[in-house]
């Protein structure tokens, strides 16, 4: 019997945390895994609010339907049940140019496209020629540690497809691979919203290409909503976990990780107690985890330390407003485009790709664009168990909202102008339909999901970028301090309801244990 307490630890219980701690316990590993806040999940919880249930962040599930998380912890006979949602996404600019459909389906997609902008059905066409091998083979990649050898297994076995567009978009902005097949903002701008402005870049950021995958991924994969919330997807993974053996302690902050010689000891936390284990693995910002907890590191672990210190850390850029409301809206220009709200849709409305750069370079000044990039959804139209009867829940995610607001969050009516400008998009009275509402801003999430600055640092970039990364712990899972791991969403495949980096952060773990 070891004289540790446990055989791994596993820092922070967001669903990456989870999958990753499930997977250990699965394997037989004696498995602790400790959280801050009470319950678990981070971001991708649901918690109630005003009587309805609301995601923490948007509820559109697509990547982390592509593993095969979901079979190998057996989540659908625990409970894990989707809903279908179809078309995924309807797109609209603000500048009031007719919307368009994302549909799964490719020919309906096109439909949607051809009734408003014939002139850019060829161009989706050749779009997708380009992008669709490019998204199957991004999926794939996601579901093992990247390497050399097992990136070039993929790609001999789809023939090498999609490997070109993979590196030629690499090298180009998202905005220069959308004006290559797009004329019009209408079909330019929403994929960059999705993209770029989601990852807190410009559209003309030089490598940010393979942002421009993202309509190819709703036809690679279907997008999905827990039925129940988002948060159900990390309690089923909890559930999973503590059906194989493993402990959960929740309300509990780390202090340090510990060293001996040259591997880790295990954790202090600040009630003054410790755990030991064997393997460690934070799925917490690698700045949090590297500067402030790593205590005693060894020598090997001196480079590590002082090249994360030139590491920036960048501020949040995101906020969510919740709105219960008395009725569903109903958006006119999707209307107007054939679709009247009943689909229970993510509307995106985009602003031009030039006001996209314009809203990057203003929020250092703490500004936020007059029309901001929104993704808005109201999940009760899908799934009936979030609100009681007659009641609706909006969810309003609004980009390019610097943590650094000018003036500050606390006193400032930037929320409310969001709410009150998504309502000109929506039916006469749209106002008199809000019960109450609340707007989780930069400043929240890190007052009360442990996000520095309001941001979770992600990993950017597709799977070539994953084997250049100059930070390699982010792409190997593993550490210059033996039995230390990082998993979350700094580490590769990136942000998003994913879990693929809990799963390869696992395999690594037991390659290296087994």
């Amino acid at each position: 019997m070891s004289h540790f307490d446990y055989d791994a630890i596993v820092i922070g219980a967001g669903h990456n945390g989870l999958v990753c701690a499930a997977y250990l316990a699965k394997s037989g590993m004696r498995t602790l895994l400790v959280e801050a806040r009470s319950a678990v999940g981070g971001t991708a919880a649901s918690e109630e609010f005003a009587g309805a249930m609301v995601n923490i962040c948007n509820c559109d599930h697509i990547t982390f339907r592509t593993t095969p998380i979901s079979d190998e912890l057996g989540l659908k006979e625990l409970g894990l049940r989707y809903v279908n949602v179809d078309p995924s996404q309807i797109n609209l600019t603000w500048a009031g140019t007719p919307g368009w459909a994302s549909h799964h389906d490719i020919e309906q997609t096109l439909d949607s496209i051809g009734r408003h902008h014939p002139r850019e059905v060829d161009g989706y066409r050749r779009y997708l020629k380009a992008a669709m091998p490019a998204a199957r083979l991004v999926f794939d990649a996601a579901n093992d540690p990247p390497s050399f050898g097992g990136i070039t297994r993929k790609v001999l076995a789809r023939k090498g497809s999609g490997v070109s567009t993979l590196l030629r978009w690499s090298r180009r902005s998202g905005a220069d691979v959308m004006r290559e097949f797009f004329s019009t903002d209408a079909l330019q701008a929403p994929a960059m919203l999705v993209g770029p402005m989601v990852w807190g870049i410009s559209p003309e950021t030089p490598g940010s290409g393979l942002s421009a995958l993202t309509y190819a991924m709703r036809h690679a994969a279907s997008v999905g909503r827990p039925i129940g919330g988002s948060g159900q997807l990390p309690l089923t993974i909890l559930k999973s976990f503590q059906l194989a053996g493993g402990e959960l302690r929740t309300s509990t902050k780390v202090s340090a990780i510990t060293c001996e010689g040259s591997s880790v000891r295990g954790v202090s936390f600040t009630d003054g107690t410790e755990a030991t284990a064997k393997v460690v693995v934070s799925a917490c910002n690698p700045h949090d985890t590297f500067l402030q907890w790593l205590t005693n590191a060894p020598p090997q672990a001196h480079g590590l330390i002082e090249r994360w210190k030139q590491v920036p850390h960048a501020e949040g850029y995101e906020s969510k407003i919740d709105a219960v409301l008395s009725e569903a809206p109903r958006l006119s220009a999707a209307a107007a485009a054939g679709y009247g709200g009943e689909e229970g849709c993510t509307f995106a409305v985009a602003p031009s790709i030039a006001d996209m750069h314009r809203g990057h370079e203003i929020m250092p000044l703490g500004k936020v664009l007059p029309a901001p990039g929104m993704l808005a959804n109201v999940p009760t139209v899908t799934d009936d168990t979030l609100a009681p009867p007659g009641v609706h829940v909006l969810s309003l995610e609004v980009l390019y909202t610097p943590y650094s607001l000018q003036g500050g969050w606390a006193s400032s009516q930037e929320p409310r102008r969001w709410l009150d400008l998504f309502g000109t998009l929506a039916q006469p009275g749209f106002a008199n339909t809000v019960r109450d509402w609340r707007a989780m801003t930069p400043d929240r999430y890190e007052g009360e999901f442990h996000l520095p600055k309001g941001h979770a640092t992600s990993f950017a970039g597709g799977p070539l970028a994953a084997l250049r990364n100059p930070n390699p712990e982010l792409t190997r899972y593993e550490t210059d301090v033996r039995g230390l791991y990082l998993t979350g969403a700094a580490t590769f495949p990136g942000a998003g309801v994913w879990g693929a980096s809990g799963r390869n952060a696992a395999l690594t773990v037991l390659r290296r244990n087994g």
